[in-house]
Formats: C-alpha cells, sequence, structure tokens
C-alpha cells in the first residue's frame, strides 16, 4: 500500500527595505526514507542566488545553502515535489524494551556504546527549544511506571498531550519557553513535539524531532483549498529493539501514509524550512504557502 503527493512549499519575503547580503539554509528537500520516495523536485528561487550548494547537514538531512550578493527587496522560493510514501511496519508497542531498561542503555556507563545507541544518544540532551526539567518528569509520570515498554509509554504519552491541550494558532510564538505551553495547555504542532521531546528526554529516553507534510483532509463536498496544508511536526522515539518509531502527538496518531517526513534534528531550530542571516532588510515576516495533493488531484496553485 502506498500514496502519491505532489506537494507545492512556497515562501516569500518582502522586506521594508533593501537586503544587501543574505546567506539562507533551506530544508525543502524529503529526506531519503524506507517508507517514501521522492520521484521528482524542483527549486525555483528569485532573486537568483549568487551561489547554491547542495548537501547534507549533521543530521543526514539534504540542505541546500544560498548566497545572495545583490541587492534585492524581496525573495521567493518555491519548492515543488512528487512524493510515494508506502506502509510503514506495524510494531508492537507491548513487545519493546523497558522504557527505564531503555534509560540504562542509553546511560554511558564506561563501556563502549554500538553504534545504533551511540547515534540515538545525541537526541537524548538539551537543545535550543527543549530543556530538561523535574516539571516535565511529573507531567509525565503517569505514563511510564516502572517496568512499562518504552513505546507504550509514549503512546501514552502522545495521548494524554492530544486529550489535555487545546491546539491554538494564536497562543504561542517559536520561542515561547515549554513551561508557559505546560501551564496555559495550548499550542500548534510545534509545542506540542517539543513538550513530547521534553517529557522523553527528562527522563533519559532519545526521542528527535520530525518536521514534514500532512494531508488535510476538506470537509464532505468541499474541494481541496490552494495553500490550505502547512508544515507539520511529530516525534520520533528510540527503542533498542524496534530502532526509531513515530507518534504525532497533535492528532493522537502514527504517522502513516498522510505523513511526509522532510527532516529530523534535535528540535525546529535544527531542520527550520527556511532560514538565514541577512544584511539590511527592515522588519519582515514570510508568507508560507503549502499544498500537499493527491496524485490524480494536481495542477501547479496559480498565486
Amino acid at each position: 500500500m502506498s500514496a502519491l503527493y505532489q506537494i507545492f512549499h512556497d515562501t516569500h519575503y518582502h522586506y521594508d527595505s533593501p537586503v544587501s547580503l543574505a546567506q539562507q539554509l533551506a530544508h525543502l528537500w524529503p529526506r531519503p526514507c524506507a517508507w517514501q520516495v521522492c520521484s521528482e523536485q524542483s527549486l525555483q528561487i528569485s532573486p537568483e542566488p549568487t551561489s547554491r550548494r547542495d548537501e547534507q547537514d549533521v543530521f543526514g538531512n539534504p540542505l541546500t545553502r544560498l548566497a545572495f550578493e545583490r541587492p534585492h527587496d524581496e525573495l521567493l522560493v518555491n519548492a515543488w515535489l512528487n512524493v510515494e510514501v508506502l506502509a510503514r511496519p506495524v510494531v508492537d508497542f507491548n513487545l519493546s524494551t523497558a522504557w527505564d531498561d531503555t534509560r540504562n542503555a542509553l546511560t554511558y556507563s564506561g563501556q563502549a556504546l554500538n553504534p545504533q545507541i551511540l547515534e540515538a544518544c545525541r537526541y537524548r540532551f538539551e537543545s535550543p527549544y527543549v530543556h530538561l526539567k523535574k516539571s516535565f518528569v511529573e507531567f509525565s509520570e503517569s505514563c511510564f511506571p516502572v517496568g512499562r515498554p518504552v513505546l507504550a509509554g509514549a503512546q501514552a504519552l502522545m495521548e494524554k498531550i492530544f486529550s489535555e491541550f487545546t491546539f491554538d494558532a494564536e497562543a504561542t510564538q517559536v520561542a515561547t519557553p515549554l513551561v508557559e505551553v505546560l501551564e496555559r495547555r495550548r499550542g500548534v504542532c510545534q509545542d506540542f513535539a517539543h513538550l513530547m521531546l521534553a517529557c522523553l528526554r527528562s527522563r533519559g529516553l532519545a526521542a528527535r524531532y520530525v518536521s514534514g507534510y500532512l494531508l488535510t483532509q476538506p470537509p464532505p463536498g468541499q474541494p481541496r483549498l490552494i495553500g490550505a496544508d502547512a508544515s507539520h511536526a511529530w516525534v520520533s522515539v528510540f527503542c533498542p529493539v524496534s530502532g526509531w518509531v513515530d507518534f504525532d502527538p497533535t492528532n493522537n496518531v502514527q504517522p502513516a501514509l498522510e505523513h511526509i517526513t522532510l527532516a529530523w534534528g534535535r528540535d525546529f531550530s535544527d531542520v527550520s524550512p527556511l532560514r538565514g542571516v541577512i544584511l539590511g532588510g527592515g522588519s519582515h515576516d514570510p508568507e508560507v504557502r503549502v499544498t500537499v495533493m493527491p496524485m490524480g488531484d494536481v495542477g501547479r496553485p496559480v498565486n
């Protein structure tokens, strides 16, 4: 079983004053995974960059470096992708390693760590948007009784966040502290992913932030709206037996055919779709439009 999608991710910066120099990092190519294949991709940029370099970042994600050395008062970056998403194997959460044994396996004991554990350890510690605090341990206490399988605990934590928090696009900004999100019980997918990461890592577990796209369904009888979809975020949890398993706390589901993986890292700061440094420009906010269309329903959106 699989699903085919055409994806458009359009970003438009309009600056109050000309930008004389700029360096941008773009995470706009989907990461090659066992559960997805990108058959076509295109990146249109205006103005034309002075230089462009495609490479991988430190987490293995496709990364595009862009440099602009001529004055410009706007920047348009339009990515177009054809992606096939494949069904993932079914995992029995109750057969996963106990969460406290998983924590112990990820704890340095003076013994050499195997490559799988060593790689997972990089997602065990604090990161710019995910801090380790006692309050996150307390919030997740009921999800992780002693001996509970780590993936069953992660599922319970996902359900807890989904049931106790309200999706509110106006409640937070990118830099809103997680302790405030926890206190107000409101936020967006990025907040819920960061909160779940904080709870898991505060318990000594390894979990990474996953960015991507989610197919949204229009109301019955209504056409799919161009630009109505959005970038999405969820969490991947490490289990020594099963490897990495994904959880979407915003929707209380395991990512499947409607989730397209773009990149993963420690938190949002590692995988922002487009970020950089500019000289000049004044105040500016990007206009971002994302469209995820099942193949057979396709056609380039008209701006």
